[in-house]
C-alpha cells in the first residue's frame, strides 16, 4: 500500500476537523433534547452516530496527528511549538479519558437504557466540549499551519534537488 501524500493527508485532517465540529455540534444538541424531554427516538440515533464517530474516526485522528504530524515538529528548535505539541499530545490523553466515561452513557441513550445520571451526563459532555474545541482552536491556529509550512519547505527542497541532479 502506497503512503498518503502529505497534501492529501492534511486534507483528511482538516475534513475530520470539520466532521468533529459537526458532531460536537450534534452532541450538544443531544444533551439540550434529553434535557427538554425531547422525542428519544431522534437523540437515541444522533447518540449512536456520535459514539461511533468519538470511538472510531476521531480516534483515528489523533493517531494520525500522532504519527505524521507531531513528530517533526516536536523536533524543532522553537520552544513555544514544542511546548503546544506536547500541550496537544497531553489534550489527547484528557480527551481520550473524557471519552471513556461519556462512551458509554451515550451508548446507553442509543438503547433506551435509563441508568444515565443527567447531572454526570452533562458535567461530562461540557468538558468534553471544552477540550475538544480548545484542542482543535490550537491545531489550526498554530499546529497545523507550522506543519503545513515545514511540508512546503521540505517539498521545496526536495525539487531543488532533482533539478540538480544530472540527468
Amino acid at each position: 500500500m502506497n503512503p498518503i501524500p502529505a497534501t492529501d493527508r492534511f486534507q483528511a485532517l482538516d475534513a475530520c476537523h470539520q466532521q468533529i465540529h459537526l458532531h460536537l455540534e450534534q452532541l450538544a444538541d443531544v444533551l439540550v433534547q434529553i434535557e427538554a424531554q425531547a422525542d428519544e427516538s431522534q437523540y437515541r440515533q444522533q447518540a449512536e452516530v456520535i459514539e461511533a464517530f468519538f470511538s472510531g474516526s476521531s480516534r483515528q485522528h489523533h493517531a494520525e496527528e500522532e504519527k505524521n504530524v507531531f513528530p517533526a515538529l516536536l523536533a524543532s528548535d522553537n520552544a513555544e511549538l514544542v511546548h503546544a505539541v506536547r500541550t496537544l499530545k497531553q489534550d489527547h490523553g484528557w480527551i481520550e479519558q473524557n471519552w471513556l466515561e461519556l462512551a458509554p452513557m451515550l451508548r446507553a441513550i442509543a438503547q433506551g437504557e435509563d441508568w444515565v445520571d443527567m447531572a454526570e451526563l452533562k458535567h461530562t459532555v461540557e468538558v468534553f466540549l471544552s477540550l475538544c474545541h480548545d484542542h482543535i482552536v490550537l491545531e489550526e491556529t498554530l499546529i497545523y499551519p507550522e506543519s503545513k509550512r515545514q511540508f512546503s519547505v521540505e517539498l521545496a527542497a526536495r525539487v531543488k534537488r532533482l533539478n540538480e541532479q544530472p540527468n
